[in-house]
């Protein structure tokens, strides 16, 4: 009896075998299927005659996470940054750069951060990151547009080194004085913007400011998907309610051809230019152009261009999961404006309202700061930031290269970490050269300057810039006494640099930058610098 028994399992084995690989073939086939037809692969893997409860799937990521149209690939665009370097101060004296207002890095980082992700490294530009924030810099004096601060003290992420600050306060407008605006809309309508953080919240965004200009001023609209059209002729922005219902009537739809919006958007200012008026194209998109006139390049030579027409360009970014954030900032810098990111309607409001005036009134161009330092005093010097603003030293003098705008009220920081002279760290530097000998003069050693701060700008209306200059010495102010100003800013330009692992971040860590953040958060009436801190607590939480 034993064999036949033997035999019978045998059999039953094999029998049980060859069914459960049929069922296996069967499944995979109906799997296949169900790629085609989702409703199929439910139907495939539910209880006869019985509903099966919704299979759940991962939470996307923050830069995929998409309310509507999923995306399955993240094609967000960024810049390359290479980070300065330390330069030696005897063979390189000078340094030179242009201003930049821009804020839109802090807002997307921030988008980032409260998603529980760390941004991208080339997402952190600290300059941005720095100037979200204003600062409390003294009115300017007399006619100057802008005054200059300048303030020295101990590094914190480096004690054996200095942090030099430079500030600029723009003069605030009188508000009875303004001169009238015309804003050409130009609003990207294509089908990658319908999600509610693009097209509806760009529309909510653009009422915002509506709502804060009177009779004297013109709105027109222009949009674009696939083809550019006007949507709305230049209206004076009285006549709300008809700018907002041709705003509520824009959809999204078809491909982007931002290139042809671009050129009906400057024709439509141009034909409704205000003479000493603010001229502007608002352009609000994610970036993504695909049709026409896209490549970055062709972009930027069309808008400096058209800047000689004295209409200024905004950029409001919006959307995730397909932002070409590079391209943007390249186009801003070329069309004499200001690039932000909108992550919110809070952040639209701190655009559109609170901020308005400084954002859409030019009251100083082509501002560039060259400093010299002195290299009795300082033995290098690294730029913080400020990366894509490097200028060459003979464009300081050449009235014909553009640079940065300063915006009525607008506060612009800058920060140098200063090597000392004497300090055993070595630095970078080229042989000597063969055939000539650089000197310092005698009277360098004599004087207690660090450094001397110039800058260049030119009025609105004018072509030939203006000089300031200021001199900078080394009072020893230990960094514990040192202003709010300069604290805050540290402590901003220290979180990016964490954010981008610098280098040259030295032992700074999240828990240094959060004690100096917190402890220079002086006046802070519309929370920014609270939310600030919350940023800083949130990154050093997920990098634990």
């Amino acid at each position: 009896m034993k064999p036949k028994f033997s035999l019978f399992l045998q059999v039953t084995l094999i029998t049980v075998l060859i069914t459960l690989a049929g069922c296996k073939d069967f499944r995979a086939q109906k799997d296949k299927e169900a790629v085609a037809s989702p409703q199929k692969l439910q139907e495939a893997k539910s209880i006869p005659k019985m509903e099966m409860a919704p299979t759940e799937t991962p939470a996307p990521s923050p830069v995929a996470a998409e309310p509507s149209g999923v995306k399955e690939f993240n094609t967000e665009e960024y810049g390359r940054i290479v980070e300065n370097e330390f330069k030696d101060a005897r063979q390189n004296p000078l340094s030179t750069f242009s201003i930049d207002v821009d804020k839109a890095s802090y807002a997307n980082i921030r988008r980032f951060i409260t998603g529980s992700q760390l941004p991208p490294k080339d997402s952190v530009r600290i300059e941005e990151m720095i100037n979200y924030f204003t600062y409390d810099y003294p009115q300017p004096e007399g006619d100057n547009p802008f005054s200059v601060s300048t303030e020295i003290s101990q590094c914190p992420w480096n004690r054996q080194h200095k942090l030099v600050m430079i500030g600029l306060q723009g003069k605030n407008l009188d508000y009875h004085q303004l001169k009238p605006c015309n804003l050409v809309f130009l609003v990207d309508s294509s089908g990658s913007m319908e999600d509610v953080n693009k097209l509806p919240l760009l529309k909510q965004s653009l009422k915002l400011l509506v709502d804060g200009l009177d009779d004297r001023d013109k709105i027109a609209i222009v949009a674009y998907a696939g083809s550019a059209g006007l949507i709305l002729p230049s209206t004076p922005a009285s006549r709300n309610r008809q700018i907002i219902a041709a705003l509520d009537q824009l959809s999204a739809g078809g491909t982007t051809a931002g290139g042809e919006g671009l050129q009906l958007a400057y024709r439509v200012a141009q034909e409704n230019l205000i003479k000493d008026g603010n001229n502007r194209v608002i352009l609000c998109t994610d970036g993504d152009f695909n049709v026409g006139v896209s490549s970055t390049g062709e972009l930027v030579r069309f808008i400096e261009e058209k800047r000689k027409s004295d209409i200024y360009l905004t950029i409001c970014g919006f959307g995730m999961g397909n932002y070409k954030d590079g391209r943007m900032e390249e186009i801003s810098k070329a069309g004499n404006g200001n690039y932000f990111y909108i992550d919110n309607i809070q952040e639209a409001k701190k655009v559109f309202v609170k901020e308005m005036r400084a954002n859409l009134f030019t009251i100083a161009k082509d501002v560039k700061i060259q400093v010299e330092f002195n290299p009795t005093r300082v033995k290098a010097y690294r730029l913080v930031g400020y990366e894509n603003r490097v200028m060459a030293n003979e464009d300081f003098n050449d009235d014909k290269k553009d640079a940065g705008e300063l915006g009525a009220g607008h506060t612009v920081t800058a920060l140098y970490e200063i090597l000392p002279a004497g300090a055993a760290e070595e630095v970078r530097k080229t042989d000597d050269l063969k055939y000539q000998v650089t000197d310092v003069k005698p009277t360098a050693a004599g004087t207690a300057e660090i450094m001397t701060v110039k800058l260049r700008y030119k009025l609105p209306k004018e072509e030939t810039s203006k000089l300031i200059e200021k001199a900078l010495t080394d009072p020893g102010t230990p960094l514990e006494n040192a202003s709010e100003n300069f604290r805050f800013s540290a402590s901003v330009a220290g979180f990016g640099m964490l954010l981008r692992d610098s280098k040259f971040k030295g032992d700074l860590t999240y828990d240094t930058v959060l004690a100096m953040a917190k402890n220079s958060q002086g006046k802070d009436p519309e929370g920014y610098r609270a939310e600030f801190i919350r940023l800083v607590e949130t990154c050093a939480l997920l990098t634990k």
